[in-house]
């Protein structure tokens, strides 16, 4: 029936398209980082289990007449709740782990709503079934899978381009307005089918009912295929994200693969065939661990598994996006074995709402481990490595349980001498792989906002004896430990830097203010001098001891060191002017850029902590993002000179005793100061080149797509 259909359809679509929508109000509140998109999938995993569980009893413990009018109810409640536009009163205060406070956030601003929402796959298909007889409504689920995919689809090519935040928000308000038209129609329809005689089953839907009984294998496997389908996903999101940058095209691609093997495995029986998807299994989980031997998507060096070092050598060097595909990819197939062997244990539509319910369960308890217990159990982001294995050893399982399967034949005894050998062989490369992540690392440290890790070089080399701050796979610092090479600005903060420059060549020589976004080792302490003022914004509770344990740039330093924790960009919202006469934005998250710093709402409030005369240098180095065009876009809205410095010429540096630890970096002055901008040193920046001065949208609160500035 099309009302069913459109429903169902409805309801998937918003359910999908409110999941980037609300992650992108709140993502610049919380850092930017990648945990809180995790953080918002395990609200909406537990919200889902939670409607999925309401329907379960609802059907389970009411007639089809009172679970109509429930519903109903309910939808009518949940109006309430709209706009679904997220309090100000919800923005943190500090940088302490918020993931509870988020979970907050989104129950106040979306619970019932979505709630209500998540109910209407499993509710629906039992109204089906009341409504049609005889008729599977298993197709339904997958058409639901479809509405899901299509909005993920949606968001970052037509809805995040062309409509704001609040516009996006009202638009799904009338949305939700629709599926309560089309959920009363289908409450109609229930209605009356509840007031007549229901016809015998048929003897072929008893019998289909009957064979899916029979053929449900363990109830166990309901709950841990779909927990480790939801682990990979997350951990795959998290690590591309992490790498890259916390944007919805990002979180929507695994997640749109993802639903394609749901809609794929649920149409029929038909597009699972194990002898095509085992196989094809076995070759990605080799593929990935092809790359993992080789390169990371941070640091493309090699590894010591010498036994494989011509595979490894040929891994080197691959692309960006060969590196995605096969992470993604890899992804995609474990996910279709998951869920294609979930269809195949599928049991009769009497116990319909408890397999799914089962299933929500199983996605639920993987999103909570990868949002919540890795984090606290794991030093490192290992969620991945353990996610793919368990995928294994799970598929050798299903295999051995089915009865009928390939494993329990009495003829292919002989392969279980393959097969856990190979397991193990599996095991062993994906542990090698997370042991090299962790490998000489003087420190780990995880919390919500990521992997900061310290390395020590040449412990035996005092000209040479170094050490280093990483966050995931980027330095974020680097000093050396003999007296005479301690105090050198290193990295991307050396003297011929753009930030370098700005630093020794404002006019303005003594007591100078100056605010720096981003602590990381504390470089730029070498900068202040005696009766300077440096007040430093950092969000990350754990880099400042970091900083201060390993590092001695902030205890060197002549200026007086001010730290502000929290993000940076809300603690200026709050604080009366700083009168700044540099400001240094320098705040990633690994190599991703936090959006909600380079908008136009965010310039305002840099200018209003800006003496006149004051400079802003951006850092806009970055592997995966081209963000000289966004910066300059900003420098002509509000009239400031914009100055390129590239500093690329680091080889002869870095073989050179006193200014090695170069780094090839990029930084962009704004000033309408003049005097500096036609200083020598500064006036042989370069300006805005020919292939950047194209026109696009300007990035705002409202509005920002990275999709324009991606380099690949």
């Amino acid at each position: 029936m099309p009302a069913f259909a459109l429903a169902i359809f409805t309801g998937a679509f918003l359910i999908f398209l409110v999941q980037p929508l609300i992650a992108k109000f709140i993502l610049p509140w919380f850092g930017g980082t990648p945990a809180v998109w995790s953080t918002c999938v395990l609200f909406f995993q537990l919200l889902l289990l939670g409607g999925y569980a309401y329907a379960h009893l609802s059907i389970s413990k009411l007639t089809p007449r009172r679970q109509v009018i429930l519903h109903l109810a309910l939808l009518a409640v949940a109006l309430l709740w709209l706009p679904i536009v997220p309090g100000e009163q919800w923005k943190p205060a500090d940088g302490t782990n918020p993931s509870g406070r988020i979970l907050l956030l989104l129950l106040a601003t979306l619970g019932l709503p979505y709630l209500v929402l998540s109910a209407t796959g499993p509710l629906m298909q039992a109204w089906f079934a009341e409504a049609r007889p005889g008729v599977s409504p298993y197709r339904l689920y997958a058409l639901s899978n479809v509405g899901s995919l299509l909005a993920l689809v949606a968001y970052p090519f037509i809805v995040e381009p062309n409509l704001s935040r609040r516009a996006q928000a009202w638009a799904w308000s009338g949305g939700l307005l629709l599926f309560i038209g089309f959920a009363v129609w289908c409450g109609v329809l229930v209605w009356k089918a509840a007031g007549q005689t229901k016809p015998a089953s048929t003897p072929e839907m008893a019998a289909a009912d009957s064979a899916a009984e029979d053929k449900g294998g363990p109830k166990w496997l309901w709950f841990m295929l779909p927990a480790c389908a939801s682990v990979l996903l997350l951990a795959v999101t998290n690590k591309i994200c992490q790498d890259i940058a916390v944007i919805p095209f990002l979180w929507v691609v695994p997640l749109s693969l993802y639903l394609v093997t749901f809609i794929v495995s649920f149409d029929g029986p038909r597009w699972y065939w194990r002898p095509f998807w085992i196989p094809l299994f076995v070759i990605s989980i080799g593929a990935l661990l092809w790359m993992l031997a080789g390169p990371d998507l941070t640091e493309p060096t090699s590894k010591t598994l010498k036994p494989l070092a011509w595979l490894i050598e040929k891994s080197n060097g691959l692309s960006i996006l060969t590196i995605i595909g096969i992470y993604v990819g890899t992804m995609f197939v474990c996910c279709m074995v998951c869920h294609g062997e979930l269809y195949r244990l599928r049991p009769g539509a009497k116990k319909l709402t408890g397999y799914f319910l089962t299933i929500s369960a199983g996605g639920a308890a993987g999103g909570l481990f990868v949002a919540l217990v890795a984090p606290f159990i794991f030093r490192h982001f290992l969620e991945m490595q353990v996610g793919f294995f368990a995928v294994c050893v799970l598929v050798v399982t299903v295999l051995w349980v089915d009865k009928n399967g390939w494993l329990r034949h009495p003829r292919h005894a002989w392969s279980w001498f393959v097969v856990l050998p190979a397991l193990g062989g599996v095991g062993g490369l994906f542990y090698f792989d997370a042991r090299e992540d962790m490998r000489g690392a003087s420190e780990l440290a995880r919390n919500f906002y990521g992997v900061l890790k310290v390395y020590e070089s040449w412990p035996d080399n005092p000209d040479l004896h170094k050490f280093m701050f990483q966050h995931g796979g980027t330095t974020h610092g680097l000093q050396f430990v003999d007296d005479a090479k301690r105090r050198l600005p290193t990295t991307y903060y050396t003297s011929s830097s753009g930030v370098g420059l700005a630093m020794k060549n404002f006019p303005r020589k003594e007591n100078r203010r100056i605010g720096l976004v981003g602590l990381g080792a504390g470089s730029l302490a070498v900068y202040g001098k005696a009766g300077d003022t440096m007040r430093i914004y950092e969000i990350n509770p754990e880099v400042p001891r970091i900083a201060n344990k390993w590092f001695t740039y902030l205890k060197d330093s002549a200026a007086k060191i001010e730290l502000s924790m929290g993000d940076a960009r809300l603690s200026l919202e709050r604080e009366p002017s700083q009168q700044f006469d540099i400001l240094v934005l320098d705040a990633f998250s690994s190599d991703a850029i936090p959006v909600h710093l380079l908008t136009r709402e965010a310039i305002e409030i840099y200018r209003r902590h800006l003496k006149p005369d004051g400079v802003i240098c951006v850092h806009i180095s970055n592997r995966h993002l081209n963000l000289q065009p966004v910066v300059f876009d900003l420098a002509r809205h509000f009239n400031y000179k914009a100055i390129l410095f590239r500093d690329d010429d680091v080889d002869e540096r870095q073989e050179d005793e006193e200014t090695g630890g170069a780094y090839t970096t990029d930084w962009v002055l704004l000033t309408n100061n003049e005097e500096f901008a036609n200083l020598p040193a500064i006036h042989g920046g370069k300006g805005e080149r020919d292939e950047f001065k194209k026109k696009m949208p300007m990035w705002t609160d409202e509005r920002s797509s990275l999709s324009e500035i991606f380099i690949f």
